[in-house]
């Protein structure tokens, strides 16, 4: 439902590289979207060339749209859409011999679910969030989430309980059907990803557009402004930083003792992405007079090359965020950089420890992050073998072109 299509600037392009590669394999895909473009809450003018003339056939299902990520508007609006979902399934039944679709929106998928059983051909869950869990660390509210999230809840176990395969974008995902059935299930982890090949391009074309001054050092966020993503405590965190580099500057100033206050290079955070918290993250790194620069979105080549262009990414998320692996993973791997992580998955904790192309940090500590960039921008050494490490990981594991076919297999073997 998310899905970026033809020239749209905003959007996952999971779905569309998914039938494309499929398609590829000998597969005849429908790829079946909404109307309302979701990234920039509008609707589409789906007689556009751009839609037409695909690898793939797209079919629109009419959705009224909403304005907030996360209101009363959007959950009538998927409501509607899934309604209608339900008859484009009715008027083409026997023209699918599969049904694949991403979960959430819940109820988007439990009516794919469950025309699927109806018309007795396999339905595979992509899992790329959980819902109602993610939601909680807005809204917790003793009795009355339970009360509010139950439709999700109970959208969910359905979809769980009718799959005959699932997609998960990390381990945890991919087992979480298992809580609400009893039925062995067959079940692949493929991360999001990404093209690495579009990424390095991307890269080289626009690493010009990026001036970066020589003896700083940059340490870079991308993604949403927005509940999950803790870009707050990195600001506090660099505006922490640039006073203790201050305080070591004075004081060596004053006492000449070089070895003692040792120095390390001004650490500047470029903030890339857009979001509801944008505003207010701005006003706070104003009041902390934090070394902060706010970029905006940009389009994904632009985004390759801030981050190629970086020396540390940071996968900022509060303390009781859900999300596991999210969808920028792949690009900070393929930037070839050290990753500072401060999301509590247990999952992904263990995967940066293993792998050692980063450092995990507690969340919502602005002190314990502030400690962590230093140590990184006091050790070049550190931070090269780090960025290779993470980069041969993109390579292995996060490249749609090789990982995703993890998929055609299953939904080989399922037909």
């Amino acid at each position: 439902m998310g899905v970026k299509l033809g020239d749209e600037t905003r959007g996952y392009t999971r779905f569309r590289f998914l039938s494309e590669l499929l398609v590829s394999q000998g597969f005849d895909v429908d790829l079946i979207t909404s109307s309302f473009q979701h990234w920039e809450k509008a609707q589409r003018d789906t007689t556009k060339a751009c839609y037409q003339g695909l690898p793939y056939n797209i079919v629109f299902i009419d959705e009224p749209g909403y304005t907030r990520n996360l209101d009363l508007q959007r959950i009538h609006s998927h409501h509607i859409a899934s309604k209608n979902m339900r008859e484009h399934f009715e008027r083409t039944r026997g023209r699918y011999s599969l049904i694949y679709a991403e979960i959430p929106p819940n109820d988007v998928a439990r009516t794919c679910a469950e025309c699927a059983h109806e018309q007795g051909i396999p339905f595979v869950a992509d899992i790329n969030d959980l819902w109602p869990e993610a939601m909680r660390m807005v809204v917790d509210v003793p009795v009355l989430s339970d009360i509010a999230f139950y439709p999700f809840a109970r959208d969910a176990r359905r979809v769980y309980q009718l799959l005959s395969g699932a997609v998960g974008t990390s381990d945890e995902y991919a087992a979480r059907p298992a809580r609400d059935r009893t039925a062995p299930y067959p079940k692949v982890t493929v991360y999001v990803g990404n093209n690495l090949e579009a990424f390095d391009e991307g890269a080289r074309e626009h690493l010009g557009d990026v001036v970066k001054p020589e003896g700083e050092l940059w340490a870079i966020y991308a993604g949403t402004l927005g509940a999950s993503y803790d870009v707050a405590t990195l600001i506090r965190a660099a505006a922490l930083l640039e006073k203790r580099r201050c305080t070591h500057a004075a004081a060596r100033a004053a006492d000449g003792n070089a070895n003692k206050h040792r120095p390390f290079p001004p650490v500047k955070v470029k903030i890339l992405g857009d979001g509801p918290d944008r505003e207010k993250l701005e006003a706070l790194a104003r009041e902390e007079n934090a070394p902060v620069e706010f970029l905006g979105y940009q389009d994904y080549a632009s985004m390759a090359a801030w981050l190629r262009a970086s020396d540390i990414t940071v996968n900022s998320l509060v303390k009781s965020a859900a999300q596991s692996i999210v969808t920028k993973i792949g690009d900070y791997l393929a930037a070839g950089k050290p990753m500072i992580n401060t999301g509590s998955s247990p999952e992904f904790r263990a995967k940066v420890t293993a792998d050692g192309f980063g450092l995990n940090v507690e969340a919502e500590s602005p002190e314990a992050l502030a400690n962590t960039l230093e140590e990184l921008a006091r050790n070049a050494s550190l931070r090269k073998i780090m960025g290779a490490r993470g980069r041969a990981v993109a390579e292995r594991e996060f490249d749609q072109r090789t990982s995703y076919l993890a998929i055609v297999n299953l939904l080989r073997n399922l037909l």
